[in-house]
């Protein structure tokens, strides 16, 4: 079983990793400081569990558990905390286990144990981030490594097949999620123009309509004007109208 630990305590890490090595058939494959490096070790690793704290510095444990939630395969997250306010969070972020810290070995043992389980049955399919809360950052997976983009950069989204190109201020990137999803997640943030388009409201100038009588969005950082299709032209204009 292939381990990951994310934790900004070395103190925290250290321990984790004495009670890791009494444990058999256990691979400890990256310790990480913060939730952004536990992303990257995931995705250069393939990891069975991730031993995850909650308070990290920028990207936080909850936030990190959604990504995870995403990949496939898809490891098991078990949260490594302090505090036990956040036991209802954790388990909204699909974790398998949640321990209190100083971390006792025969609950991590337990916890690895439910991890076996969810490595061997259904929880590693991936079934998407599995919190109501939105997460500030998207993830694209590239040949083993990853990008993240704060969603604040994003200007729009287009559905491309199974994938979702992401349009952001420092260019383009495909992730692997529905555009459906997305827009359950962030509708806030961005307004559908086209059954295959999503963009954020902060990007919108005007609507235009061509000679041919389609109407056509104009971005602020737009490289051209994109399509809107009709059924979404009423609900955009109210939208321009109160920018």
């Amino acid at each position: 079983m292939k381990v990951v630990i994310a934790d900004d305590e070395p103190l925290a890490r250290e321990r984790l990793r004495d009670l890791l090595a009494e444990l058999p058939d256990v691979q400890l494959v990256a310790e990480t400081g913060d939730g952004r490096e536990a992303l990257h070790a995931c995705a250069e690793h393939d990891p069975d569990v991730v031993l995850l704290d909650i308070a990290m510095p920028g990207i936080d444990g909850l936030e990190v558990a959604r990504h995870l939630a995403a990949f496939d395969p898809r490891p098991a997250v078990v949260f490594c905390t302090a505090y036990d306010v956040h036991a209802l969070s954790a388990f909204e972020a699909a974790a398998i286990d949640y321990l209190v810290k100083p971390v006792r070995p025969e609950r991590l043992a337990a916890a690895l144990e439910r991890a076996r389980t969810f490595a061997a049955g259904r929880g590693r399919e991936s079934d998407g981030p599995g919190s109501s809360r939105r997460r500030t950052h998207l993830c694209a997976r590239l040949r083993g490594s990853l990008r993240l983009i704060p969603v604040e950069d994003v200007h729009f989204l287009q559905a491309d097949e199974k994938y979702v190109v992401v349009h952001h201020a420092r260019g383009e990137d495909l992730i692997e999620e529905s555009l459906k999803s997305l827009e359950e997640e962030f509708g806030e943030r961005f307004v559908r123009i086209h059954r295959n388009c999503l963009v954020a409201r902060h990007e919108l100038i005007e609507l235009k309509r061509a000679p041919d009588g389609h109407v056509y969005a104009i971005l602020r950082h737009g490289k051209e004007p994109l399509e809107v299709s009709r059924r979404c032209v009423a609900n955009l204009k109210e939208t321009v109208k109160h920018l």
